[in-house]
């Protein structure tokens, strides 16, 4: 656990450097993210997703937006998966392949490269550090399809006909099969035993955070699962946050840097990831309104928090309260529950922490642009 003066230290560092005091009744969200990742892609010279112009005319995933049309009507995830790789106002898909992209411009060429390869940067970037950045991106976004597989089990006539959420959950396989196969092929064009080594390890991490994710956000395992911070953190970070730490660390073994400079980019990424997704886990909880039914999952960290200030058998007794004449949970009595207590205040505070860890991290690179962009992300994560 960490020690018991870290949200109020963290809190009043970001503070001091000129952030905004955190509110929990403010009204910015993760716009404020999506907003200095797209100023960063100017500085790094192009978007950095896969989804590129030279992807999208691929005959590959041609053919696979031809099929997905076939899903129109249906409630498959897939289809909310699609979109938003033209566009998405929540989750900005691009981020990764643009911090991977800012870190490698802020570390600049090591001493020990050669003029030689100095000569290949293009905006101060390694084109292998270039295709880093989109491999990044396609195996995030592989495991993004990946997820969008239905539990036929739990399928209702309202999702569609049967044989229509059949045929999305080939399509979410095979796509997904796809785009990590490529990212596994631009994997070993790179000629890199150790940068092959931290990202086939990161992609393990997925597949286990993913797994632990899936297990706990159920009312059964709310019930019998005893889920504290540290451990819900060391969940998070396998499926959030592993990919782009072990991503930043990789950009700068392409460029030959020192170990202190892999850890300090490795130590970036951890803790923005974690950042962003405790910022993601607050949302339903900030904006909440009579209007829009809450929806947020069981095990989101304000929820978690709660859990733990309030012990076990007290959750148990709320998780009733919360239940309906149906057998279904009340979302509404179980966000007014969590909001009794400090578990929002408290994720509120750990997101804070996150940031001001991230923001340490980077400044110990020269200062520049990048840097500079690098530092506006971290900030904008602790911000709601």
């Amino acid at each position: 656990m960490l020690p018991s003066t870290w949200s109020r230290l963290s809190c009043r560092t970001l503070c001091s450097r000129g952030q905004r005091t955190l509110s929990l009744f403010s009204s910015s969200g993760p716009s404020n993210v999506n907003k200095v990742v797209s100023d960063a892609e100017k500085i790094v010279g192009y978007p950095t997703s896969f989804m590129s112009l030279r992807c999208l005319l691929s005959d590959e995933l041609s053919n696979v937006a031809m099929h997905v049309r076939k899903l129109v009507g249906t409630r498959h995830p897939l289809l909310s998966t699609a979109r938003g790789f033209v566009y998405d106002n929540r989750n900005n898909l691009q981020m990764r392949g643009v911090i991977v992209l800012l870190m490698s411009k802020a570390a600049g060429p090591s001493q020990v490269a050669s003029d030689l390869l100095a000569q290949d940067m293009v905006s101060g970037i390694y084109p292998s550090q270039r295709n880093l950045a989109e491999i990044t991106e396609l195996i995030h976004t592989a495991f993004l399809v990946h997820r969008g597989i239905v539990n036929l089990k739990e399928w209702t006539v309202s999702d569609g006909p049967l044989k229509d959420m059949q045929f999305g959950n080939k399509m979410a396989i095979l796509s997904g099969d796809f785009l990590l196969a490529n990212a596994c092929t631009g994997l070993a064009e790179l000629n890199n035993t150790k940068v092959v080594e931290l990202i086939s390890s990161a992609i393990g991490d997925l597949v286990q955070g993913i797994y632990y994710e899936g297990s706990s956000n159920t009312e059964e395992s709310s019930l019998t699962d005893r889920v504290d911070v540290a451990t819900w953190e060391e969940q998070m970070f396998l499926s959030h946050g592993s990919l782009l730490a072990k991503s930043c660390q990789a950009a700068m073994e392409l460029a030959k840097h020192d170990k202190e400079s892999q850890r300090l980019a490795y130590k970036y990424g951890k803790h923005l990831s974690l950042g962003h997704k405790l910022n993601s886990d607050l949302q339903p909880f900030l904006k909440s309104s009579v209007a829009e039914p809450p929806s947020f999952s069981l095990s989101a960290a304000p929820v978690v928090f709660h859990r733990q200030i309030v012990g076990q058998e007290r959750w148990h007794q709320q998780l009733q309260q919360a239940k309906t004449l149906r057998n279904q949970l009340d979302y509404s009595k179980l966000l007014a529950a969590v909001k009794s207590e400090k578990g929002m205040s408290s994720a509120v505070d750990l997101c804070c922490y996150h940031g001001n860890k991230a923001l340490e991290a980077i400044q110990a690179f020269p200062s520049s642009e990048a840097r500079s962009a690098l530092e506006n992300i971290a900030s904008a994560v602790t911000k709601f």
